[in-house]
């Protein structure tokens, strides 16, 4: 059982990452619709400010509580993330709530000892009202990915983006039910599940980028589909060792090397597009975006080698 200050450090940490993931997923399905579905667009916006409350909420219980690990992570903001916001609300005209990056660049970490019992109160509503909202956005998604499939909807966002967008979403509501419950982490599962999951994720965030880049930049192109490769590989090598016939160990750390270098390419990319230094057609914030999944990952990897949370 987790102790009440892990239950509430663990799920404020989560939402800190996972709520502003969602209201991303939000920001990115509502710029990708025509104007003939604008009854969908205003569905995203209102998902995307719902998640800007959650998110808003959870940094409220978070300054010296959350560790200082996660916020030095890059995992919640990276040194992008606001001038990413600024541009994407620029090209876009959505207005992007950079007070709440302004927010997250000022907490500090635990100073917390021990939990009250009205902060834990506090925290279960809030992960209550997220899987609600998780579970409505997840259901969103798989509407619009139906539609798409079907061509009955029309969005400049690759079905494959919807589906992967959509699996995060019930993996965020999979790890607050479980928070719910006060369940212990059992760190040798947790990296068969986490590495199956991330690595197929770091593979078809390549893939985006990849169909994103314009034409002539063939260099960036051939990178990031090498990484798409590369991380096919290690999705098949965690379901091995997942059925056993593959040590963790040795997934881990190839999966570790991996990430380290996606996430330096991620970064000169997010960096590129916030300079106007590549060209394409992605948008600014999905470079941090994609950026800070990796940041998460790489964290997640260095604590299954080393066996400490």
């Amino acid at each position: 059982m987790l102790s009440s200050i892990e239950f509430v450090r663990q799920s404020l940490e989560l939402h800190l990452f996972f709520a502003r993931i969602m209201k991303e997923h939000s920001f990115f399905l509502e710029i990708g619709f025509t104007e003939r579905d604008s009854d969908l667009i205003c569905k995203a916006d209102m998902f995307r400010m719902e998640f800007d409350q959650l998110l808003a909420d959870a940094i409220f219980f978070s300054n010296g509580v959350v560790s200082s690990s996660i916020l030095q992570s890059g995992e919640i903001i990276t040194p992008f993330t606001l001038k990413a916001e600024m541009a994407s609300s620029y090209f876009t005209g959505v207005e992007i709530q950079t007070n709440l990056t302004e927010a997250e660049s000022v907490l500090s970490g635990e100073k917390l000892i021990e939990a009250n019992h009205t902060l834990e109160e506090r925290v279960f509503m809030l992960n209550e009202r997220a899987m609600a909202l998780v579970l409505k956005l997840a259901e969103f998604k798989s509407w619009i990915l139906s539609g798409v499939i079907s061509c009955k909807i029309f969005t400049n966002n690759f079905p494959l983006l919807i589906d992967h967008i959509l699996r995060e979403a019930k993996f965020y509501y999979h790890l607050i039910e479980r928070l719910q419950n006060h369940a212990d982490i059992n760190l040798e599962k947790e990296a068969y599940d986490q590495e199956v999951f991330w690595n197929r994720i770091m593979a078809e965030h390549s893939k985006f980028i990849r169909g994103l880049l314009d034409p002539t930049e063939n260099e960036l192109i051939d990178t990031a589909n090498n990484f798409g490769n590369e991380f096919d590989k290690l999705t098949q090598e965690a379901i091995k060792a997942m059925d056993m016939t593959l040590p963790i160990s040795e997934v881990t750390e190839d999966s570790l090397k991996a990430t380290i270098k996606i996430k330096e390419f991620k970064q000169q990319g997010t960096q590129g597009l916030v300079d106007c230094k590549i060209k394409s057609i992605i948008i600014p914030l999905l470079g941090d975006h994609t950026l800070r999944e990796a940041n998460h990952y790489l964290r997640l990897l260095k604590i299954f080698k080393t066996g400490k949370v």
